[in-house]
């Protein structure tokens, strides 16, 4: 079971003034943390001088580089065993920290599941919805919340993927697919999220297409049949069953038949070249 004097707190944090206060105080109350890290990604509100002066360490960007960005910023920066990655806009409750932590024992990531009834509205309910059930099937694993920004994780393994992690949004995307594919131990704990200060900077049709590419991305550098497979078998059925038609109805089979089948056995064999590349990631690997 981890300590929370082993756990760094990182908190990603972009013109949160409004809650950062709060939000650090509060997590220092919960518990002797090691340390709390805010991230200060190119606020122009004041953020950094108000965590620092809730007593945090504050890292502060240049200039806003990403949600993503931040949390690279946060995992170099921290000096714990373990993290806990946090939201400044007040979602998740700070209490809830220690829970997440205590599971670090029996996985190496623990993540704050929201449950549905909590999260924004209807249309980013049914969003978050499609994309677990994706992300889901792709990785073989039952996952009730993808995108959650609450979760804790050991250090060692959380920068053993720090250059898989992209700059923007989908930060909490790639981290749980990351560790479900490597063989990683990974909890979900529900949670009751509350309603977020200020507005959300995430856009339901823009990010959740790059949300989708990122799983697909994600999924075939670590296990690509899962992805292949699939597409090699649509196009043979199609491809088998235009030509028993054709040989039915006009005694011949068709060009498109044959590229068709062409196409799933060539699909298939660029798959498994891929999963052989993606099985080389972790030769020598701690």
């Amino acid at each position: 079971m981890a300590a929370p004097d082993s756990t760094s707190i990182v908190i990603p944090a972009y013109n949160e003034a409004a809650s950062i206060s709060r939000v650090v105080s509060e997590l220092a109350a919960a518990a002797p943390w090691h340390e709390i890290l805010v991230v200060d990604d190119g606020s122009s509100d004041g953020t950094g001088p108000m965590a620092a002066a809730a007593g945090a360490r504050v890292v502060r960007h240049p200039y806003n580089k990403g949600n993503g960005a931040a949390v690279k910023s946060g995992i170099r920066a921290a000096s714990g065993d373990h993290i806990l990655i946090i939201d400044a806009d007040g979602q998740h409750p700070p209490a809830e920290a220690v829970r997440l932590v205590d599971r670090l024992g029996e996985y190496d990531l623990v993540v704050g599941a929201r449950q549905a009834a909590t999260q924004a509205n209807v249309a980013r309910r049914v969003g978050n919805d499609l994309l677990n059930r994706l992300a889901g099937y792709l990785a073989d694993r039952n996952i009730p919340d993808l995108t959650s920004g609450f979760r804790a994780a050991r250090a060692s393994c959380l920068r053993e993927f720090i250059h898989l992690l992209p700059n923007k949004f989908s930060t909490p995307t790639t981290t749980t697919l990351a560790f479900i594919k490597a063989g990683y131990s990974v909890g979900f704990e529900p949670i009751e999220a509350a309603r977020r200060s200020g507005q959300s900077k995430i856009r339901l049709l823009r990010d959740g297409a790059r949300f989708f590419l990122i799983i697909l991305k994600v999924v075939t550098i670590f296990s690509p049949l899962r992805v292949f497979l699939p597409l090699s078998l649509a196009s043979f059925a199609l491809g088998a069953a235009y030509a028993v038609w054709t040989i039915l109805t006009q005694s011949h089979v068709t060009n498109s038949s044959v590229l068709l089948i062409m196409l799933a056995v060539i699909v298939f064999l660029v798959g498994l070249v891929s999963e052989q590349i993606a099985a080389l990631r972790f030769e020598g690997r701690e």
